[in-house]
């Protein structure tokens, strides 16, 4: 695929429109290495939100038409510019990016992983979490369905719904994959956990919800299978509740409702569901779990989301045929440079970019390794100026109005 090439507006330009001076992204070609093969990105606008965050608006001229799109660009070497979810109350939740970020006071954001917002299994309501894992200020807020359980296109080979976007305790950004580490112990024995507050569970699993997971029922954690998300919902199941330490219930039927702080929830299915079978009402648990990255050092803040490039290089396999409206994040090779892209909503500047095109967008502003996030009319960017009171969406998305979505990458200046 040939690669994109920046094209950027004259300073004399920039400063008779009243804009601040552009400088090319660290990693990326800069505009006098365009290549007469390369498609052109021209930079529209920029502004400095704040010393060490920048937004952008590009185009691109594809055989499809032209395709409008935003750029949050920020610098983590800055003490006061870091990284961190956007997120509802719960996990189990939905709310707009615009407000998340001005809840949380983040001066901008953009939206984050793909959710279970519908269902095929009767009588179940989605759960509208995301697929993938959750960390936000440190604290593990929810691990990954099944890979064949995530909403949302095709990965590519190698990569799975365990896959985040994130930052470490020492400030950088990376692309990792998380695994959970995590069991149940009682005088009975021990059970592993494959789950934390996800709404689906492996086949013959157990999973832990926590307050986290919000009041929504935990019947779609036994629905589907880790080949097809579609299969039927579990007809072997069973749930206990903790609290304190100390077994209160236990049921067949997963429930639903608020868990209280003090209180845990198994929820198992098949094999798993026969484990925790043997437990009993006045048996003390202890349960632990928590995050592991595969990469050093312990991550602060992390979003799922689906590779597509790698040490510079688009991952192999794909799309090259579907275009449609996306959303990004990258980082730059030494982990302190992030970019956050939000292509417009709404026609005429609709075109869309398909996968392969977005990775290679990705590696022209500078990224070495970056994500897709969720697309279509969950794609949202939203800023606060300075002088503006709070953030507003400014891609037009392609619902007309913000969706409520399930989280975002939030930026934070002065937040730590």
């Amino acid at each position: 695929m040939r690669p994109f090439n920046l094209v950027r507006p004259s300073l004399a330009l920039l400063l008779a429109a009243g804009l601040s001076a552009l400088v090319t992204p660290a990693g990326a070609a800069p505009a006098s290495a365009a290549t007469v093969s390369g498609t052109p990105i021209t930079v529209t606008s920029t502004e400095q939100l704040a010393p060490g965050v920048t937004y952008e608006s590009f185009q691109v001229t594809t055989p499809r038409g032209v395709t409008v799109g935003y750029l949050l660009t920020a610098d983590l070497k800055k003490n006061k510019v870091s990284l961190d979810l956007l997120h509802p109350d719960a996990v189990a939740q939905r709310k707009v990016i615009s407000s998340m970020a001005n809840d949380q006071g983040a001066i901008a954001g953009v939206n984050g992983d793909f959710f279970n917002n519908s269902e095929t299994h009767a009588g179940v309501t989605p759960t509208y979490s995301s697929s993938g894992p959750e960390i936000a200020d440190g604290e593990g807020l929810k691990f990954a369905v099944p890979t064949a359980q995530r909403f949302g296109p095709g990965l590519a080979p190698g990569t799975s719904t365990r896959d985040v976007f994130g930052v470490g305790v020492n400030g950088k950004a990376r692309v990792d994959t998380l695994s959970l580490n995590g069991e149940v112990r009682s005088t009975k024995g021990t059970i592993a956990l494959s789950g934390l507050n996800q709404y689906a569970l492996p086949v013959g699993g157990v999973g832990l919800f926590t307050s986290e997971w919000g009041a929504a029922s935990r019947i779609r954690s036994t629905c589907g299978t880790d080949t097809s998300r579609s299969d039927p919902c579990s007809a072997h199941t069973y749930e206990v509740t903790v609290r304190g330490g100390v077994v209160t219930a236990v049921g067949s039927t997963p429930g639903a409702g608020a868990i209280p702080a003090d209180t845990q929830v198994l929820v198992g299915r098949e094999g798993g569901a026969d484990t925790l079978d043997d437990l009993a009402v006045g048996d003390h648990l202890q349960v632990r779990e928590k995050l592991d990255s595969t990469g050093e050092p312990k991550l602060t803040f992390a979003v799922g989301g689906a590779p597509i490039l790698r040490d510079g290089a688009p991952l192999a396999g794909l799309d090259t045929k579907t275009a449609a409206v996306r959303s990004s994040a990258g980082v730059s090779p030494d982990g302190r440079t992030v970019y956050l892209v939000v292509l417009a909503g709404r026609a005429p500047a609709s075109a869309g970019f398909t996968i392969a095109e977005l990775a290679d967008l990705m590696r022209s502003l500078g990224a070495h390794d970056a994500v897709n996030l969720d697309g279509g009319g969950s794609s949202t960017i939203a800023v606060r100026e300075p002088g503006q009171a709070a953030a507003t969406a400014r891609n037009s998305p392609s619902d007309g109005t913000e969706r409520l979505v399930a989280n975002g990458i939030g930026i934070f200046v002065g937040k730590h």
